[in-house]
């Protein structure tokens, strides 16, 4: 299911304990250096993906930011790096997205991929690893 890709962050933070989402973090596995940027399929708790620009000085986690903004149709700007930036697994925070539209946009990605959502695809791409 597409909603273990992700955390909520309600409004106010975590201390608040608001109903209301602020934003959500997305963890990704990033794959740099491949030909083009894509939703791959699943990996673990992760949304799978794959990043045309090689991990140097910024380039990759930059098309990571784009490749999410470009997912959730949001500005690249409402997208922040939260976590792993000389990492491939990474968390991103993305504002302007409610729960219900992340898990419509990634299962479609995911169906684009070819991974689906179901139990099956949790460790899609791991056979060529």
């Amino acid at each position: 299911m597409a909603e273990d890709l992700f955390d909520l962050e309600p409004r106010g933070g975590v201390e608040a304990g608001s109903d209301e989402v602020a934003a959500i973090v997305l963890r990704l596995h990033v794959q740099p250096g491949a030909g083009r940027a894509a939703v791959v399929g699943r990996r673990g708790d992760a949304l799978h993906v794959r990043v045309a620009p090689r991990p140097v000085e910024g380039r990759a986690n930059a098309a990571c930011v784009e490749l999410v903004a470009e997912l959730f149709d949001v500005a690249p700007a409402r997208v922040e790096l939260l976590s792993g930036a000389r990492s491939r697994e990474k968390r991103l925070r993305v504002e302007g997205v409610s729960p219900d539209r992340a898990r419509g946009a990634i299962a479609a990605a995911l169906d684009r991929a070819g991974a689906g959502s179901g139990p099956a695809s949790r460790h899609a791409g791991r056979a060529a690893h």
